[in-house]
C-alpha cells in the first residue's frame, strides 16, 4: 500500500506509523478489534474537558464570588479525572495499540514502545487462548526492516514479521509466514496445516505439471 514518507530519524513518527499499521492489518484478516481501552481513555479525557468548560461558563455568567464553591468542586473533579486518565494510560493501557479477538478464538493484546535513541520497534504480544494458559511473545525489530531509505512504510515485511511470530495471525495469513521453526509448527498443528495449504495453493497456482519420462528406443545391433 502507498504511504506518505516520514523522516527516518524521527522515532515518534516511525513508531506511530507502525502502530497504525497493526489494526489495519489484523482487521483485514477478520480480527474483531475491541475499543474498550480507547473508549475509557476518551471518556475520562472528555469528562475533564466538560468539567473545565462548565467551570468557565459558571464563572463567566455568574461571577467568581457566587460560584466559587462550584469552582472548587470543578477543580477537584478535574484533578481527579486527569489523575485517573494518567493512571489508566500508564497502569492499564501500558502502550497497548491493539486488542481484539482472532477468528480462531484467541484474545490478542499488542503493546509497543521505542526507547530513546534506539531505532528498534519493541512489540509485546499477549495471546489468551480459549482454553489453556496465557502466551507472551516479545519481538524486537529495527524500523529499517519495514521502512525503506526514503521513509516510506513497506507493509509486506511488517506483516511477515507478525504472521511468522504469532500463530493466531499466521493461521489467518499463512502466505506471510516466513522462516518458522519446526518446534513452533509442531506446537501449533492448525498453523502447520495453514502453511501447508498455502504452499499447496501456490504450487497449483503456478500451473506446473509433472513431466513424464519417455522411454528411449533401443538400438538394434
Amino acid at each position: 500500500m502507498a504511504t506518505e514518507k516520514i523522516s527516518v530519524y524521527n522515532l515518534a513518527d516511525l513508531k506511530n506509523t507502525s502502530d497504525d499499521a497493526i489494526p489495519n492489518y489484523l482487521n483485514s484478516l477478520k480480527f474483531k478489534q475491541s475499543h474498550f481501552l480507547a473508549d475509557v481513555r476518551l471518556a475520562l479525557g472528555y469528562s475533564a474537558v466538560v468539567v473545565a468548560g462548565a467551570c468557565f461558563a459558571w464563572d463567566y455568567k455568574f461571577g467568581f464570588e457566587s460560584t466559587k464553591i462550584y469552582t472548587v468542586i470543578a477543580v477537584v473533579l478535574y484533578m481527579l479525572l486527569n489523575g485517573a486518565l494518567t493512571l489508566w494510560m500508564s497502569m492499564v493501557e501500558k502502550g497497548t495499540v491493539y486488542q481484539g479477538l482472532a477468528p480462531s478464538g484467541e484474545k490478542i493484546t499488542i503493546s509497543t514502545k521505542a526507547n530513546k535513541n534506539d531505532p528498534t520497534y519493541l512489540v509485546t504480544i499477549t495471546v489468551e487462548p480459549k482454553k489453556g494458559g496465557v502466551q507472551v511473545i516479545e519481538l524486537a525489530k529495527p524500523f529499517a526492516a519495514f521502512f525503506d531509505e526514503t521513509g516510506r512504510f513497506v507493509a509486506a515485511p511488517f506483516q511477515e514479521i507478525l504472521a511468522s511470530a504469532i500463530p493466531a495471525i499466521g493461521k489467518q495469513d499463512p502466505k506471510r509466514v516466513k522462516i518458522v521453526s519446526q518446534d513452533k509448527l509442531d506446537a501449533n498443528p492448525e498453523l502447520l496445516e495453514a502453511v501447508l495449504a498455502a504452499s499447496a495453493a501456490d504450487g497449483s497456482a503456478s500451473g506446473a505439471e509433472p513431466t513424464e519420462k519417455k522411454a528411449g528406443k533401443r538400438r538394434k545391433a
